[in-house]
């Protein structure tokens, strides 16, 4: 279970340990990072990152942990989100959701970041089935 003095966030993309944002925004500040599933559909958008959108299909990531809850600011500006914004103007939403280990036990509730199915096929996405991306094979520099 994840501990209710924690901050939670599901990531899914560039956030991933090992993929091209973690070492800005997360490394050494996460205290436990452990792999995770959420339900969705998973898309790959051109410009170089991915899109969670609603669906019921598994969707491969982790949940980080933080001890300070001021991380998820700065999380808010990489992903395009203003909690006070119109969600018209947002690039991504914020909302908790059920997140699950790897045998689909629950784990508890955390934050990710989606986009409206609609919005992700109007950008180009491809949709991943596998449930899981990488962006090993990235530019040097992300236009996100």
């Amino acid at each position: 279970m994840l501990s209710p003095d924690l901050l939670h966030v599901f990531v899914y993309g560039t956030l991933k340990p090992g993929e091209y944002f973690y070492p800005r925004y997360c490394e050494g500040k996460v205290v436990a990072s452990v792999e995770a599933i959420a339900l969705g559909t998973l898309y790959d958008l051109p410009m170089g990152y991915p899109a969670l959108t609603p669906g019921e299909d598994p969707v491969y990531g982790y949940v980080l942990s933080f001890a300070d809850f001021g991380v998820l600011a700065a999380l808010d500006e990489l992903e395009g989100y203003d909690p006070d914004g119109s969600p018209l103007l947002n690039e991504y939403e914020r909302s908790l959701a059920t997140v699950y280990d790897l045998n689909r036990e629950p784990l508890g509730q955390a934050w990710l970041y989606w986009m409206a199915t609609k919005q992700a096929e109007q950008l180009g996405g491809s949709r991943l089935a596998h449930g899981r991306w990488t962006g090993r094979n990235l530019p040097q520099e992300v236009s996100q």
